[in-house]
């Protein structure tokens, strides 16, 4: 069974993400103006969202608030507020159907499986270094597409582009693998 401190559930580390997650709110309000303010919302909110996670990260290893919660909320708000980015800029015709059902899939799937694993195993598994690989480059197109960078080569858009749905089937692969480990051990460690 996870084990949850609700005194520990508002400290400084949470709250960001939590405050991260809320931002989904202002994600579908504000970005329905037309025009270039929506781009411009749109690079705030997920500026906002970068700031918030590197800051929320800090505080939990400095102040060692790291916590099951934690462990929780914050990748469930990278993955709320990155899905609500991706399916705004395609519901304005900003992404191609596999950009979208690839991001998408994979942070349902991913959200699911790391339930089933919690449940299996009584901890939530830890981020690692290939997802935050993942999101930073599926960042960093979303800021090609959101910032409309006329400057960047074909190629680069592309790079980035299949280099972000690339990297979604190669993190969900590495996803699974250890969820199957972590699973392995966990059985073994109980008999």
């Amino acid at each position: 069974m996870l084990n949850i401190n609700i005194k520990d559930a508002f400290n400084i580390s949470n709250s960001l993400s939590l405050l991260r997650l809320l931002m989904i709110i202002p994600l579908f309000f504000l970005t329905d103006l037309n025009g270039e303010n929506q781009r411009l919302y749109l690079l705030l909110i997920m500026f906002g969202a970068y700031i918030t996670d590197i800051l929320d990260g800090f505080f939990a290893r400095k102040l060692n608030q790291i916590t099951e919660m934690g462990k929780i909320v914050d990748p469930l708000a990278d993955k709320v507020l990155m899905a609500g980015i991706v399916i705004k800029l395609y519901m304005i015709g900003e992404l191609t159907n596999l950009f979208f059902w690839t991001v998408v899939l994979r942070d349902i799937f991913i959200f699911l499986g790391g339930i089933f694993v919690s449940k299996k195993i009584g901890k939530v598994l830890p981020s690692n270094k290939l997802g935050k690989i993942t999101v930073l480059i599926i960042g960093l197109f979303l800021i090609i597409v959101v910032t409309d960078f006329k400057q960047i080569s074909l190629l680069t858009y592309k790079a980035f582009y299949f280099g972000s749905i690339g990297m979604c089937f190669v993190s969900f692969a590495g996803y699974l693998i250890r969820s199957i480990e972590y699973i392995k051990w966990k059985k073994n460690e109980t008999v």
